[in-house]
């Protein structure tokens, strides 16, 4: 009697362990990632600026609820597990953008490489490629553009890196009339070198302009036209693979040719036998 229920016991504890969900289980991961954090705490320092400003008589709760209705929808993507950004350059010059680690071919370079990310050049056009996290963009020396900080629109200068957060798509543009940089998500958190362990050179767009795009990119759609070069030994031709294609011309069939008539000769009349006396 004993033994049974000793492996009943036995069999129940392994039950709950199976099945039920121990009470030290790990938390969700997003709940770690700085981007989180940084976001919950903006939003509650919005929610709790809207709450001061509705006792005030110029107050702007609809700019403010604008705010808040953006970092909770950004709050949700992190919720959801997304662990990368993505970032689209509109901007007609090249982009510096933050990703991660490069790599080298010298392991030892690589275990000293000093920052936590790297910084990338990412072509006009180019958005960058699927799961490559985009952590930042870089505003060169003499760029500019608006950060929101507070609540507030505050006009912002290079060189500093703002931030992209986790499950963003970001697209940069530039402001036809200023010259500035344009987001399509109002950044909300820049760092200046020092700041972090970013690499943030004091170099102005000319110099961003001179380098390779090295940033890995997303492949254009099929709806993209795309030129392919094929080479004649006689002749080198360009065609598109979006032009049409010639139709073939129906041959034209030969008519029969009517035959010649064979000419008629004249016929001698043939001597008449009646008249003959």
């Amino acid at each position: 009697m004993k033994l049974i229920t000793s492996v009943l016991i036995a069999f129940i504890f392994i039950a709950n362990l199976v099945f039920a969900q121990p009470a030290f289980a790990d938390k969700p991961k997003f709940l770690k990632n700085p981007d989180y954090i940084e976001v919950t705490q903006s939003l509650n320092q919005l929610k709790m600026e809207q709450e001061a400003q509705a006792q005030t008589e110029n107050s702007n709760p609809e700019e403010i609820q604008k705010k808040i209705d953006e970092l909770e929808f950004q709050k949700y993507a992190l919720e959801t597990g997304m662990s990368w950004g993505q970032c689209r350059n509109e901007t007609g010059k090249t982009l510096a953008v933050y990703g991660p680690k490069p790599k080298f071919d010298d392991d030892d370079y690589e275990d000293s490489y000093p920052y936590d990310n790297g910084l990338y050049f990412l072509a006009d056009g180019q958005t960058t490629k699927k799961k490559w996290d985009c952590q930042g963009v870089y505003l060169p020396s003499d760029g500019q553009t608006t950060i929101s900080s507070n609540g507030q629109e505050q006009e912002l200068a290079g060189p500093v890196a703002i931030k992209v957060v986790d499950g963003t798509q970001l697209i940069v543009k530039t402001n036809q009339d200023t010259g500035a940089f344009e987001f399509s998500i109002p950044p909300t958190q820049s760092l200046k070198a020092g700041e972090t362990n970013w690499f943030i050179p004091n170099v102005p767009q000319s110099a961003i302009d001179t380098r390779v795009a090295n940033a890995p990119a997303a492949k254009k759609s099929k709806g993209d036209n795309f030129v392919v070069m094929t080479t004649n030994p006689a002749k080198d031709t360009v065609k598109s693979d979006t032009s049409p294609k010639a139709q073939p011309q129906p041959q034209a069939q030969p008519q029969p040719q009517p035959q010649a008539q064979p000419e008629l000769q004249p016929v001698a009349p043939k001597p008449s036998y009646l008249n003959r006396r």
